[in-house]
């Protein structure tokens, strides 16, 4: 019989979630299978995956083929790498030990990029919410501004509407002067 590891999907409409399953290569996607080996959540960011490590790792020695999420997925989790050790250790190139120091050496690799993403992500989202803050006070301190102006007592002057007064019987004079001149 072939068997696959692949993804049995779950969720709603827009948010999938995933088991990573080992099944029959001839039964459907979401249908019979042999064994769950773990979750994938591809919603958050980073994405989660939860995987028996071991059972996995017995699976692919055993020959199940993942396919090519699934392969991407068990490479993230350093599956294939350990079976490539193993198979180095098999072959006499490298001892238990070597195979050992070097996975530990990648697994911690793997962590700290993993943490420094996670790192940057909270920062990014810290900075976002920062400058967003900052416009949204600039913005209430300029609707506060122009409420201000607009709500501010009108005050009457005096002073121009005699002005205005003077001037237009001075421009009354001016035109009776013209209309006397041309008569």
């Amino acid at each position: 019989m072939a068997t696959k590891i692949r993804l049995q999907r779950f969720g709603k409409k827009g948010k999938p979630f995933f088991h990573v399953v080992v099944a029959d290569s001839r039964a459907p996607r979401d249908g019979k299978f042999i064994e769950r080996l773990g979750s994938y959540n591809p919603n958050t960011n980073p994405a989660t995956i939860d995987i028996d490590f071991e059972k996995t790792l017995d699976w692919v020695n055993k020959g199940a083929e993942p396919t090519d999420t699934c392969r991407a997925i068990l490479s993230y989790k350093g599956v294939l790498y350990k079976k490539h050790l193993e198979g180095g250790v098999k072959k006499g190139a490298l001892t238990a030990e070597q195979a050992d120091a070097k996975f530990t050496a990648w697994v911690e690799a793997k962590g700290g990029k993993i943490e420094g993403k996670k790192e940057s992500l909270t920062s990014s989202k810290e900075e976002a919410r920062k400058l967003a803050l900052a416009a949204e006070t600039k913005k209430n301190q300029d609707r506060a501004a122009a409420l201000a102006i607009k709500n501010a007592p009108v005050e009457e002057e005096v002073a121009e509407p005699a002005a205005e007064e003077s001037t237009e019987a001075a421009a009354e004079g001016t035109s009776e002067e013209t209309t006397e001149n041309n008569a």
